[in-house]
């Protein structure tokens, strides 16, 4: 995994501040999807049907939605702000579809920060190596220590 980020450490704990941003790669694999199918049930054949899947608008099997945004919760729950977050919401939007084995890089951008209540409204993204936007969203965290 790559990371960039753009936040200042303080006493070796990072402060998050409106303007910060942080971007990490990820990739999905087939075994990825079919573990997330078994958990969720959700076994619709375009995610795990190549067969099925080539005769749709995609012509392979596409990740699920919600797997492809989980990249979203792994960054905020253990790496930007990191352990301590709790999610308070997340707004997803997609708009290409997610392939197995294809590189993506997950970005954020600290929009607001609620010093008082250490709340921060962060943007996310996740792009292909393309260019390709695929899914764009906002969330909204809290962290008692990370959000100044």
């Amino acid at each position: 995994m790559v990371a960039n980020l753009n936040y200042e450490h303080k006493n070796n704990n990072p402060m998050i501040k409106q303007g910060d941003t942080y971007a990490t790669s990820v990739k999905f694999t087939q075994a990825d999807v079919q573990k997330f199918a078994e958990v969720t049930g959700d076994f619709n054949p375009i995610h795990i049907d190549a067969e099925y899947a080539a005769k749709t608008i995609f012509k392979k099997p596409i990740v699920h939605g919600f797997l492809s945004g989980a990249i979203f919760s792994k960054v905020f729950g253990t790496l930007f702000p990191g352990e301590g977050t709790i999610y308070l919401s997340q707004e997803m939007k997609f708009f290409a579809p997610v392939f197995v084995e294809v590189q993506y890089e997950a970005r954020f951008e600290v929009m607001e920060v609620n010093v008082e209540k250490h709340i921060g409204i962060v943007n996310c993204s996740l792009v292909s190596s393309d260019d390709t936007t695929c899914i764009v969203g906002a969330a909204k965290l809290k962290h008692d220590t990370q959000f100044i």
